[in-house]
């Protein structure tokens, strides 16, 4: 991959196929020195963003429906355990589906920051900070 695009797209279209799962795709997008990404499930766009301001925006495949009007946060948390765990039968797509229907209308991730900011419709939020990297044998 030749550009900090390419590997955007390639995160995001493995993510779609689970081919590249969260963990792979933020050391993808790191290494390409990309500051994070931000989801919009209401317009159904997902943009990366740099730090020289350059942005690349993508359609995201819509939510089966709209985004609930109540943010769950236990719900919420509850996709973010199985897509950690990648529980049996995940799919990034099931793991949209499950945090829309809890009330989440997008979340933003930030490298540096080591954290995905999730947020509902009326601006509720929830901070999910990076697992820790494994020690070393």
């Amino acid at each position: 991959m030749s550009s900090w695009k390419d590997i955007a797209h390639f995160t995001h279209e493995g993510a779609d196929s689970g081919t590249v799962d969260f963990g792979q795709a933020v050391r993808l997008l790191a290494q390409a020195g990309c500051d994070g990404y931000a989801v919009d499930f209401r317009r159904g766009r997902r943009t990366y963003y740099m730090p020289d301001g350059d942005t690349l925006e993508l359609d995201t495949t819509p939510a089966s429906g709209p985004v609930a009007a109540d943010f769950d946060v236990a719900r919420v948390r509850a996709a973010i355990r199985s897509a950690q765990q990648n529980a049996p039968g995940y799919t990034y797509r099931g793991f949209c589906e499950q945090v829309t229907a809890a009330g989440c209308a997008g979340y933003l991730v930030s490298l540096p920051g080591r954290r995905v900011l999730y947020f509902g419709r009326t601006a509720e939020t929830h901070t999910e900070y990076f697992p820790a990297a494994p020690a070393a044998p």
